[in-house]
């Protein structure tokens, strides 16, 4: 533990991830909406 060195870690396969999975996120918020008010205006 000695040989550590904080912010030394290589941390872009984490970030590539946690991109992807916000990029996701979004995607599927979009689509739920896009759903519902298709819903709403089909049943109106």
């Amino acid at each position: 533990m000695a040989d550590h060195k904080q912010g030394s870690m290589d941390i872009r396969v984490q970030e590539k991830t946690f991109d992807g999975f916000i990029r996701m996120t979004i995607w599927g918020a979009v689509i739920s909406i896009g759903v519902l008010v298709f819903l709403a205006l089909a049943n109106a």
